[in-house]
């Protein structure tokens, strides 16, 4: 039995390709959705529902929806990008230049129709699968006195890794698609699966394994004693360093 903190450090983004011919097996998807039944959920709103999505055709026509990053994200994205392995170590928060495409690593980047990299479904067909998990609220809810309805998005956010966290102990590749719940790409997504207009897609995730490894890349994270503040804020404790 793999201990929990393993599975929280492996847990990653498969952003490869995933065999369409290796169907997810039964079993293990009952135990992906029973972990997302058992997310906790303020007020036990259980503020969610899961589209599950196998059937061939259906899979090729959602994977040739198309979303183009706006400029908004295109900026904000920039802001957080390091443009070396060092910087980021040093900086110990975001991703690497490098694993997006050249027009994007600049302040005033456009957005790129055929733009290739690992986050390359922001703007292409999402890459192939055997299967897609869509998660869906439904917005006349929200969690009681909770302001723009922070408790029940946090809610949404514990569904998906307790989810993550299944897949990852199952052996299964999973990926998040955000790109599905906004914009264009939404619209088409709710138009095909008939979901109702009171219901807002949260995210949707890719399932399935991995046809090659995926690429490996810098990850960082802060120290406890970066993050931890002790009694009051801005007192650190050095034991946690």
């Amino acid at each position: 039995m793999r201990d929990i903190l393993d599975i929280v450090r492996d847990r990653h983004t498969s952003r490869v390709p995933f065999d369409p011919k290796q169907r997810i097996p039964e079993q293990d998807l009952q135990q992906i959705l029973e972990a997302a039944r058992w997310a906790p959920t303020a007020h036990n709103m259980q503020n969610f529902e899961v589209i599950v999505i196998d059937d061939k055709a259906d899979l090729a026509v959602i994977g040739a929806i198309r979303s183009e990053p706006s400029s908004t994200f295109l900026r904000e994205n920039y802001q957080q990008l390091a443009f070396s392995e060092e910087e980021l170590l040093r900086k110990k928060t975001g991703l690497l230049a490098s694993m997006f495409p050249p027009s994007w690593q600049t302040p005033d980047a456009k957005p790129e129709r055929d733009a290739d990299g690992p986050h390359a479904f922001l703007g292409r067909p999402a890459p192939k699968c055997p299967m897609l998990l869509v998660v869906v609220y439904d917005t006349r809810k929200r969690a009681p006195a909770s302001e723009a309805d922070a408790l029940g998005m946090m809610s949404l956010g514990c569904v998906m890794q307790n989810m993550w966290l299944m897949a990852e102990t199952l052996g299964i590749g999973m990926q998040i698609l955000s790109t599905f719940s906004q914009g264009e790409a939404e619209d088409e997504l709710h138009r095909f699966l008939k979901i109702p207009q009171f219901m807002k897609i949260a995210f949707a995730c890719r399932l399935g394994y991995p046809e090659t490894a995926s690429a490996g890349y810098l990850r960082v994270r802060r120290g406890i004693g970066e993050l931890t503040h002790w009694n009051r804020y801005g007192r650190r404790a050095p034991e946690c360093a």
